[in-house]
């Protein structure tokens, strides 16, 4: 006989973090206990488990209070449990729903990272056998499947990049892109260097955040948002948020360019200037052109040092750790000497510190299923496709309707009226601005 009930939060952490396939994150005690910190929903650790009090099923449920004293739950990524047994996906489903129905639940969502396909680094499909078994297991337990939709419409994004880190370090670099690796090594060649920060650099983080989202015009958190998510997860053994700080130092810069150009004209210096060869008067024009290049940088180097020091952070990036797997959550950059492509070696750092940490999956967190030429997200996309990582589509969101009327009210009638408001709104000034002319 299958019970659900609380479980104390070292019980509950202790199981999903050690879960084989459904360890993630967003099911963790810190996200539960950051969601309540920062997000003002009410977590719940909860477990199922049978007559021997073995947990063979765990949830974390958030919980979003409603007007009138209703609420819908979320389980963010899917109950934490064997998908392949209907049985205890049915049981699950059902004594969840109860306690929903118990707390006024209008609904309860969740998006489980089961995987439907995959691509790998040369667009070879992959796709989950036991996809269709466990999609319609969980609409023969009353899930409604809300669509496959293909760009950030979800509570979390049914794309991503993964990369499986149980290869070498070297089969893993083969399948970056040429750019990649070849932007990797200018970052290298520069001189440049990426450290992991403390919780003092918070504010250098943000600092890039708020400037990568003003270029995309938008604006998502605060900075107290991040520096909760950072010591929250921080103060939880089992958990981990690390900071990866992308930097130019000048002064090194400047030497290692330097001494480039220096190689450059020692090289110059032994062509036979009076009788080229048809090939030495091409390396020299590709020499001429590479010592205008570096000159030029040199120049741009010295005027960035006199406006910002002797040194800046460019890259910031934020990710997280938990059980086997890794997220690059955040990440942020300067508006300035792109040029340097520090952001590549970021990657790199935190691919190759994850690596080395013994993890088994790097998750880049996020991309898009329209991959038209017009997507304005495109560009993102492409950035995560060169560092080589499998192409994933999860299975996507699903809602437990536990009241028909509130749930049509909730998700057709109140969006609806939103509209209507912002349309009136927005004809409203368009009136008051022709009246001003």
């Amino acid at each position: 006989m299958l019970k659900l009930k609380n479980l104390e939060k070292e019980q509950f952490d202790d199981y999903v973090r050690n879960h084989k396939s459904k360890s993630h994150f967003l099911q963790s005690l810190a996200w539960g206990e950051f969601a309540k910190a920062k997000k003002n929903l009410t977590p719940y650790y909860l477990g199922l488990v049978n007559d021997k009090e073995e947990i063979v099923g765990a949830t974390l449920l958030l919980e979003k209070k409603l007007p009138l004293n209703f609420c819908y739950f979320y389980a963010p990524r899917g109950f934490v449990l064997d998908y392949n047994k209907k049985e205890i996906i049915r049981t699950m489903t059902s004594k969840v729903k109860d306690f929903a129905k118990n707390k006024k639940a209008i609904f309860l969502k969740i998006d489980p990272d089961i995987i439907k396909t995959s691509f790998n680094y040369l667009n070879e499909e992959e796709e989950n056998k036991n996809f269709e078994e466990i999609f319609n297991t969980l609409k023969a337990c009353g899930f409604k499947h809300l669509g496959f939709t293909k760009n950030f419409e979800t509570m979390q994004p049914r794309y991503t990049f993964r990369i499986n880190l149980d290869q070498d370090l070297e089969t893993i670099e083969s399948h970056f892109s040429k750019t990649t690796k070849q932007r990797i090594a200018k970052a290298r060649k520069l001189d440049t260097e990426v450290i992991i920060g403390t919780k003092d650099d918070l504010a250098e983080f943000y600092h890039l955040m708020a400037l990568t989202e003003n270029r995309k015009d938008f604006i998502s958190y605060n900075e107290d948002y991040y520096n909760t998510l950072y010591e929250i997860f921080n103060g939880n053994k089992h958990s981990k948020a690390t900071l990866f700080l992308g930097k130019i130092n000048f002064d090194k810069t400047l030497k290692a360019l330097e001494k480039n150009l220096k190689d450059i004209n020692n090289q110059i210096s032994i062509l036979p200037i009076d009788n080229l060869s048809k090939s030495a008067k091409a390396k020299l024009t590709e020499l001429t052109k590479q010592k205008e290049n570096i000159t030029k940088e040199i120049a741009k180097f010295e005027d960035c040092k006199k406006e910002y020091g002797n040194s800046i952070t460019l890259s910031a990036h934020m990710i997280i750790e938990y059980g086997d797997k890794a997220w690059v959550l955040y990440a942020g950059n300067h508006n300035i000497l792109s040029e340097t492509y520090v952001n590549y070696a970021t990657y790199y750092e935190h691919l190759k510190y994850c690596k080395e940490q013994g993890l088994k999956i790097y998750d880049q967190f996020g991309t898009i299923g329209d991959l038209s030429k017009d997507n304005p997200r495109l560009g993102l996309h492409e950035f995560k496709k060169k560092f080589g990582g499998d192409y994933v589509e999860f299975i996507g969101e699903f809602d437990l309707v536990t009241n028909k009327l509130m749930y049509f009210v909730f998700t057709k009638l109140v969006p609806f009226y939103r509209k209507l408001v912002r349309n009136k709104s927005k004809k409203e000034l368009k009136n008051e601005i022709s009246k001003s002319k």
